[in-house]
């Protein structure tokens, strides 16, 4: 029986190539731009494309995986996103890409959701909280690798070569994955049926929010950032790179942000601290030398990230087990619905002002309504347990 931990770096790697794949298009924009004459609200659509099955694939995910086996289900969504590669890189215009995107989405909206599950079920009361910290940061690192390597690989052979490396990526995940993956050994066995629990649907929905509006936040900032130093004047390749720092210091932040919520009892202490950090120091990067850029991207990926750990905590305290399973669905459709918008939603703005820049300050009034959402969330939850 495999030892846990590699178990978490199998997962761990497929869901690297989701984020990998997901960040593909924003790393290579301008030669999107250029290939397809696409415009920068294009170019968001596109970007949202990916997580819009997640309104629909969401909430039936869990309830396949039940039915048909975890790793099967993951095996399926990894073949997808394969298909789904292909289709982008070799389709033979615009329609392609976007059908390809969208196939592609399903499949890594249902590895996010149902891989979850399956670390739970080999981490359960034993370093959970250690294990979901490192998962998580597959997002992260999967965005930095993809803005590390796939501009230089653009810049050299074009978009086929990019599109080339990505599909090589998810292949290795889905090898790797079928090669050593096994399900724990008190694993459940898989349902007969699937038993839909009642929810506590307001306070799921702050939660969800909360999470959405985080990442969407985070999204912009690796999906608009390249484009934004081009237009300063900065080489694509450096752009990606520097862009890569902001993501290597969120990813290297959020299992302390854990750590300290933990340790502190201050869960939303850490969170608020998070978003503020974002909100009010990332909009400088409009107005400060280019030496100073990298610095910004540092300082706010590090308070950035303290807060992803504490954020998707948050369900555990409102989904009873018996619900856990039909919440985590509810959750994550309400999670894609916020984040397939808000890409388009910054775009359409940047192409309006006239400035990509802009997509910085959209992110900052999301985590404003963020900080919103954490303050409902807490008083509802307060309400009902004072009830209770």
């Amino acid at each position: 029986m495999p030892n846990r931990w590699l178990i978490l770096l199998v997962l761990f790697f497929a869901r690297m190539t989701m984020s990998f794949q997901f960040q593909a298009v924003g790393s290579v924009s301008p030669h999107l731009v250029e290939s397809y004459g696409a415009s920068i609200a294009d170019i968001g659509m596109l970007i949202g494309l990916y997580l819009a099955p997640g309104v629909v694939v969401a909430v039936p995910g869990g309830a396949v995986a039940a039915l048909f086996g975890d790793k099967r289900t993951v095996s399926f969504s990894l073949i997808l996103m394969l298909i789904g590669g292909a289709m982008i890189g070799w389709g033979p215009d615009w329609g392609w890409l976007v059908a390809g995107r969208l196939l592609a989405g399903v499949g890594g909206v249902a590895i996010n959701i149902v891989m979850t599950k399956m670390l739970m079920d080999w981490f359960v009361d034993r370093e959970i909280s250690t294990a979901m910290a490192i998962f998580i940061n597959s997002w992260p690192v999967g965005i930095a690798l993809a803005l590390l390597i796939l501009p230089g690989l653009a810049a050299v052979g074009g978009l086929d070569l990019a599109w080339a490396a990505v599909m090589f990526v998810i292949a290795s995940g889905l090898v790797l994955l079928v090669l050593v993956y096994r399900p724990p050994p008190n694993a459940a066995p898989r349902a007969a049926r699937i038993t839909v629990n009642k929810l506590p649907f307001f306070t799921l929905f702050l939660a969800s929010s909360l999470w959405a509006l985080y990442n969407a936040a985070l999204i912009l900032v690796f999906s608009f950032a390249p484009a934004f130093l081009q237009v300063r004047g900065w080489d694509l390749t450096f752009a990606g790179s520097v862009t890569s720092i902001f993501i290597i210091t969120f990813a290297i932040a959020v299992p302390f942000g854990g750590i300290v919520a933990d340790r502190s009892g201050r869960r939303d202490g850490v969170i608020m601290i998070s978003l503020l950090g974002y909100a009010l120091l990332l909009p400088l990067v409009l107005f400060v030398p280019p030496w100073a850029v990298p610095v910004i991207f540092v300082v706010v990926g590090l308070i950035f990230g303290l807060g992803a750990g504490p954020i998707v905590t948050l369900p555990s305290l409102i989904l009873p087990p018996e619900a856990r399973a039909f919440g985590t669905g509810v959750y994550y459709s309400i999670y894609y619905a916020i984040v397939m918008v808000a890409p388009a939603l910054a775009g359409a703005i940047a192409d309006h002002t006239g400035s990509v820049g802009s997509a910085f300050i959209t992110g900052s009034a999301m985590l404003f309504l963020a900080m919103l959402a954490l303050g409902l969330f807490r008083r509802v939850s307060a309400a009902k347990a004072v009830k209770a």
